[in-house]
């Protein structure tokens, strides 16, 4: 054994302890905060908050997804919205025309966006930066033309009417608001989870290699291709998660769902709360909804309140307000131990 093979061999087990620790402190702040959520109907009888959280929970998930793409991975995609979309509609469809499960039309729905996000994410993942960006927004607007256009199966532009079946399973009735306040929470909860673990895997160490420089990445043997169209894929799954959890909340699908102003609101989204640390992405949706939520009371100039947020945090920080906290953090640290 060479002295570089046996100092590796030493390394290796305290890398893998320390990443079991941080697995399990995981785990454990994931517990704490459904604790938190689960408890909050005995603590308020406001209905508007737990709406609140659910809508955070479908755009969360969705704005972290998209996060793998944008921050993880260096692809700004422009039609990630496309699987929130297929996430609703897929979902809604499944329960009103075949009286399935919730829990069989859930994975149906996830099957249905892995075998969709294969082939789109198989094309794009292929091109570079803007040509990417652009043909992920293509297949968006395709498949919103496609909703619209299929009137007999979407119900066009009134989307799907008549409302989305929910029957009770293992003593879950989705019909009930606490209940799918809860699920909601769970899933939230349970994807960032499951985001956390891929973006602190050695598989997401490959990605933020391939973001920062895909060709070394290739000359050591990283199948780069393989890896941005697994990450594209993962990323459609909890995008599409987001959807159902939408499409469960307002009992329906509508083709504003797979519209391109989604995506848009998914990188205003990571702007607003930051592209670099885990939950930068649900810091801003939570910022997001607040806005559209108060704004919208105050004022009709919604657009413009909005263009000086964005100018602020673009011109003023330069990143999101997660990202400069931590810097803020950081700096204070080390100034104070010097």
């Amino acid at each position: 054994m060479t002295e570089l093979q046996a100092e590796q061999a030493a390394v290796m087990p305290r890398i893998e302890s320390q990443s079991q620790r941080s697995r399990y402190r995981d785990v454990l702040i994931a517990l704490a905060a459904f604790a938190v959520l689960a408890i909050l109907p005995m603590l308020t009888g406001s209905k508007a908050l737990l709406d609140f959280v659910i809508r955070c929970s479908a755009f969360g998930l969705f704005a972290t997804s998209l996060n793998l793409l944008v921050g993880f991975t260096g692809l700004v995609s422009f039609g990630h919205g496309m699987f929130f979309g297929l996430g609703a509609y897929g979902f809604g469809l499944i329960m009103q025309r075949s009286g399935l499960p919730v829990p069989v039309a859930f994975v149906a729905t996830l099957v249905i966006t892995t075998l969709i996000a294969t082939v789109i994410g198989a094309i794009c993942v292929r091109l570079k930066e803007i040509y990417f960006a652009f043909v992920t927004l293509a297949f968006q607007m395709l498949i919103h033309s496609t909703i619209l256009s299929w009137v007999s199966l979407t119900g066009g532009d009134q989307g799907l009417r008549g409302g989305i079946p929910r029957p009770a399973f293992f003593g879950v009735d989705l019909s009930n608001h606490v209940h799918l306040y809860i699920t909601s929470c769970a899933l939230l909860v349970i994807g960032l989870l499951l985001m956390r673990q891929i973006a602190q895997s050695p598989f997401g160490y490959t990605l933020r290699m391939i973001r920062d420089n895909a060709i070394r990445a290739s000359f050591i043997g990283i199948d780069v291709w393989r890896a941005k169209l697994t990450i594209f894929v993962l990323a459609a799954l909890f995008a599409s998660t987001g959807g159902i959890i939408m499409a469960l909340f307002v009992s329906g699908a509508y083709p504003e769902f797979a519209y391109w102003t989604i995506s848009g609101e998914g990188i205003f989204i990571n702007m607003l709360g930051g592209v670099t640390t885990f939950l930068g992405p649900m810091v801003g949706t939570v910022l997001l909804l607040i806005l559209n939520d108060t704004v919208t009371r105050l004022t009709e100039y919604y657009g413009i309140v909005l263009g000086i947020v964005i100018l602020f945090f673009a011109i003023g920080l330069r990143k999101g307000l997660m990202d400069f906290v931590v810097e803020w953090y950081a700096r204070r640290r080390n100034g104070s131990g010097e």
